[in-house]
Protein backbone atom coordinates (compact mmCIF):
# COMPACT_ATOMS: atom_id res chain seq x y z
CA UNK A 1 0.00 0.00 0.00
CA UNK A 2 1.77 3.60 -1.15
CA UNK A 3 0.91 6.46 1.47
CA UNK A 4 0.21 9.85 0.23
CA UNK A 5 0.57 12.70 2.41
CA UNK A 6 -2.81 14.54 2.41
CA UNK A 7 -3.09 17.76 0.48
CA UNK A 8 -2.91 21.59 2.53
CA UNK A 9 -2.44 22.79 5.78
CA UNK A 10 0.27 20.26 6.41
CA UNK A 11 3.04 21.56 5.34
CA UNK A 12 6.14 21.80 7.97
CA UNK A 13 7.91 25.03 7.41
CA UNK A 14 11.90 25.66 7.85
CA UNK A 15 12.07 29.38 8.95
CA UNK A 16 15.99 28.95 9.18
CA UNK A 17 15.89 27.15 5.48
CA UNK A 18 13.58 29.38 3.90
CA UNK A 19 15.98 32.46 5.01
CA UNK A 20 18.97 31.01 3.70
CA UNK A 21 17.64 29.76 0.64
CA UNK A 22 16.43 33.61 0.09
CA UNK A 23 20.22 34.48 1.20
CA UNK A 24 21.31 32.23 -1.42
CA UNK A 25 18.84 33.79 -3.85
CA UNK A 26 20.42 37.19 -3.37
CA UNK A 27 23.71 35.94 -3.54
CA UNK A 28 22.98 33.99 -6.57
CA UNK A 29 21.43 37.02 -8.68
CA UNK A 30 24.34 39.58 -7.60
CA UNK A 31 26.74 37.22 -8.81
CA UNK A 32 25.16 37.00 -11.93
CA UNK A 33 24.74 41.09 -12.21
CA UNK A 34 28.65 41.07 -11.81
CA UNK A 35 31.28 41.40 -14.40
CA UNK A 36 33.94 39.89 -12.28
CA UNK A 37 34.21 37.71 -9.06
CA UNK A 38 32.41 39.31 -6.12
CA UNK A 39 34.86 40.36 -3.17
CA UNK A 40 34.26 39.05 0.33
CA UNK A 41 32.81 42.61 1.37
CA UNK A 42 30.86 42.20 -1.38
CA UNK A 43 29.48 39.17 -0.41
CA UNK A 44 29.16 40.25 2.93
CA UNK A 45 27.31 43.33 2.04
CA UNK A 46 24.35 41.12 0.06
CA UNK A 47 24.56 38.62 2.77
CA UNK A 48 23.94 41.61 5.68
CA UNK A 49 26.49 40.22 7.71
CA UNK A 50 27.33 43.99 9.07
CA UNK A 51 23.87 44.12 9.67
CA UNK A 52 23.86 41.11 11.84
CA UNK A 53 27.35 41.32 13.64
CA UNK A 54 25.69 45.51 14.73
CA UNK A 55 22.89 43.77 16.12
CA UNK A 56 24.63 40.98 17.88
CA UNK A 57 27.09 43.45 19.62
CA UNK A 58 24.31 46.15 20.41
CA UNK A 59 22.22 42.93 21.72
CA UNK A 60 25.40 42.08 23.86
CA UNK A 61 26.05 45.57 24.79
CA UNK A 62 22.82 45.63 27.35
CA UNK A 63 22.42 41.80 28.40
CA UNK A 64 23.81 42.65 32.10
CA UNK A 65 26.86 40.22 31.94
CA UNK A 66 27.96 40.64 35.26
CA UNK A 67 31.11 41.72 34.11
CA UNK A 68 32.47 45.12 36.03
Amino acid sequence: MTRVAPVGGTAVQDHVALAEIELCGELIIAASAAEERLSLESIDQVLRVGEERAAGEAASDGSGSGTQ
